[in-house]
């Protein structure tokens, strides 16, 4: 399925708007060496990602972008296309985050999403979770990151409720 094909727009996505199964890709966004050194500089001030000339980035050819930058860059997209922008609520985290190939100046990255799980709450009938399965890949098809995340969201019948009470 492609992000043209998803059942809503977000401002009118719900829980129930996530089956499991459910998949969708978005992207590119892009990734240019002032952005590598400027995320670096303030957050992850390691050679390989502010200093183009020093030992370690010339062994990589190069700066990097730092991990932090790239798990950004996946919620930037994430943001803009996936999550419902009215029902989402937050997220109790995130499991088995991978790093697993160099995000390099000039490259475009794609997000790669599948639902996983999506269940109402037992404790509170107006919410759910909804588990995802991540990939994040450059240009050339490569995975350079994946992760698996929750995210909290109201459930349809929640919303319906307090727009009728509004």
């Amino acid at each position: 399925m492609t992000a043209d094909d998803f059942p809503r727009d977000p401002d009118a996505r719900y829980l129930e708007d996530y089956p499991p199964g459910l998949s969708v890709q978005y992207g590119p966004i892009g990734v240019d060496e002032p952005a590598i050194i400027a995320f670096g500089r303030q957050f992850d001030p390691q050679p390989f990602h502010v200093d183009p000339q020093s030992a370690p980035a010339l062994a990589l050819g190069g700066v990097i972008a730092s991990g932090w930058h790239t798990a950004s860059l996946m919620m930037r997209l994430l943001v803009d296309h996936f999550l419902p922008r009215k029902a989402g609520l937050a997220s109790p985290g995130i499991d088995e985050l991978r790093w697993l190939a160099p995000v390099r100046p000039g490259d475009q990255l794609s997000l790669r999403i599948q639902v996983i799980d999506a269940r109402p709450s037992r404790s509170k009938p107006d919410r759910g979770t909804v588990q995802t399965f991540n990939e994040l890949m450059n240009q050339r098809g490569e995975i350079v990151m994946t992760v698996k995340a929750m995210t909290m969201m109201r459930s349809r019948a929640a919303g319906t409720t307090r727009r009728e009470q509004g």
